[in-house]
């Protein structure tokens, strides 16, 4: 993996945590706040930890998007330039 690639995926890491403790609301709706200010929650089909993970896993995929050198295809559009 080259080092840009290296390096985004460590970024999309150290910006997106989840620390402190799980709140419940009155409704029993779960929630914990992501480093990045989102507020992840359970719903009525997933799960908290289940919201967390695909949250991880968005802002690892949009940091490795922007990083990725031009001309590599893609199975998505990268923001701001062409599938290559």
């Amino acid at each position: 993996m080259s080092a840009a690639l290296r390096d985004a995926k460590e970024r999309a890491r150290s910006q997106h945590y989840t620390a402190g403790t799980v709140t419940t609301d009155p409704d029993g709706t779960l929630w914990l706040e992501c480093s990045c200010g989102t507020v992840l929650r359970n719903g009525p089909t997933w799960s908290l930890d289940e919201h967390v993970r695909l949250h991880r896993a968005e802002a690892k995929y949009l940091e490795l998007s922007t990083a990725a050198p031009p001309g590599i295809p893609r199975l998505v559009e990268a923001r701001g330039r062409a599938a290559g």
